[in-house]
């Protein structure tokens, strides 16, 4: 049996397996099918492969050199179907993103400054760039920290996300239907991408308070309101895609700015994505788009802090208008297992 280098990894509030791009197959089917089985794919519990049995503790991160100047290494996102045989790769992954910059420096793709290392990321889902700063004390990756992040036991190593180019990365612009609210099966959305396409809606529209944890009875009005979404962001059919997501939000009850209740696309997501937030966040700073009259703004210079079921996220957003002049983040990451991984036989 031929096995695959491969790392597993914690980026952020997710975790996924991360691989070189030429260990991999070239093209994407055969990657993909790889992949799948790699995972242990299609199967709820992914027990015959190395996933986790949730899209969040499923995900795949493909990283090579870049070729382009304005980066040092690209990464692709994809994100293997649990329960279904598929491989999509129309959405960034900002947690994963998290665990980027360290790997490239563990496999020698950037070299390590001594102190702390910058690496630009070229993100190839969207073409935008990233830039992830983190501690490599004598020249080495350092994981221990005393950055704590909701969602995640204990503390670990800062990581610095900066993004440039990401509004409208998916849809080719922040507001890709061009109004700042659309009305979707009589419900007041702003369909917003900064980096992730979301659709923002406010709980009370769903009538619940945007507190619950549990909120799976609204799968259908949700998968009815994306797809439609889906259309006017100029995503085509989405029925087979996980974006756009879908964000319900409500006022702040634990001194945040906004809270939040995601899906991912149906399953309410126990945290928030990196780029999700972002994008809540953008849309909260801009008058007029649901969520902005029930935010409570942070102090000058403070960041703005996103409510979720797990805890808080920090989010730095700037905006000029509707133009965004730049996003930031602030996340760790944790090398668990570096070595061989063998796939499973075709089915």
């Amino acid at each position: 049996m031929n096995g695959v280098r491969c790392m597993l990894m914690r980026g952020g509030t997710s975790k996924g397996a991360y691989f070189l791009g030429g260990d991999l197959p070239s093209a994407a089917p055969e990657r993909d099918d790889l992949l799948l089985r790699i995972m242990g794919s299609p199967d709820p519990r992914q027990i015959d492969g190395v996933g986790g049995a949730h899209p969040l503790t499923s995900k795949v991160a493909v990283v090579s050199a870049s070729a382009d100047g304005a980066a040092d290494i690209d990464y692709l996102f994809l994100q293997p179907g649990v329960e279904e045989a598929t491989v999509s790769d129309r959405q960034n992954c900002g947690n994963l993103l998290a665990g980027v910059g360290p790997f490239a420096v563990e496999r020698g793709l950037v070299a390590a400054k001594p102190d702390e290392t910058s690496v630009r990321i070229r993100m190839l889902n969207s073409g935008s760039v990233a830039t992830a700063t983190f501690p490599t004390p004598g020249g080495a990756v350092g994981y221990e920290g005393g950055t704590e992040i909701s969602g995640v036991p204990g503390t670990a190593a800062r990581i610095d996300l900066d993004f440039a180019g990401t509004e409208g990365s998916s849809c080719g612009a922040l507001l890709p239907t061009g109004r700042l609210r659309d009305v979707i099966d009589g419900v007041e959305v702003t369909c917003a991408d900064n980096g992730m396409p979301v659709v923002v809606a406010a709980a009370s529209s769903f009538g619940v308070t945007g507190y619950e944890t549990d909120l799976s009875h609204l799968r259908d009005r949700i998968q009815s309101l994306r797809l439609q979404a889906g259309e006017l962001m100029g995503l085509g059919d989405v029925s087979a895609s996980s974006v756009p997501k879908t964000t319900l939000v409500a006022p702040p009850r634990d001194g945040g700015t906004i809270c939040t209740r995601t899906f991912i696309p149906l399953r309410t997501h126990t945290s928030i994505g990196v780029l999700g937030a972002v994008t809540v966040a953008t849309a909260a700073l801009i008058g007029g788009a649901v969520g902005h009259d029930l935010a409570e703004p942070p102090p000058p210079g403070a960041p703005m802090s996103i409510e979720h079921p797990t805890g808080r996220l920090d989010v730095t957003v700037e905006l000029d208008g509707t133009t965004v002049r730049r996003a930031g983040i602030v996340r760790t990451a944790r090398k668990l297992f570096d070595g061989t991984v063998f796939p499973r036989s075709s089915l």
